[in-house]
């Protein structure tokens, strides 16, 4: 895997890439209690605001972490909003990206970076 700066974690499968948000992220938001899911087939440009989150705390936007195209949301997360806080990165990822450039991947961090940016 690897994650973004904006706490997201990028789990490629395929040709496609899965992204979620980390359990770190899930902590500083405390109890998700709303997510907004972009619609299948929506092409998005890396940083563009695509999901929106409301938690008891308060309410966050993800962005798009790689340019391309939104093929598949976990709509389970619309009844079921704190799978995000319960199973970050399994059950709990938001959308699957199919990128334009899988190489922009590369320069995001690896669990390594991630782990000593949150430290």
């Amino acid at each position: 895997m690897k994650y973004t700066e904006e706490h997201e974690w990028l789990r490629p499968e395929g040709d496609v890439i899965v992204v979620g948000i980390t359990a770190h992220a899930t902590e500083q938001l405390g109890d998700i209690v709303f997510v907004e899911l972009p619609e299948p087939g929506t092409t998005v440009a890396k940083g563009d605001e695509i999901v929106v989150i409301e938690s008891v705390k308060a309410a966050s936007d993800i962005t798009a972490p790689l340019d391309g195209e939104i093929v598949e949301v976990n709509g389970e997360l619309a009844d079921t909003p704190a799978t995000a806080n319960e199973d970050p990165t399994g059950g709990g990822w938001f959308f699957k990206l199919r990128p334009s450039d899988a190489a922009q991947i590369d320069g995001d961090m690896d669990e390594a970076a991630y782990t000593a940016l949150i430290s």
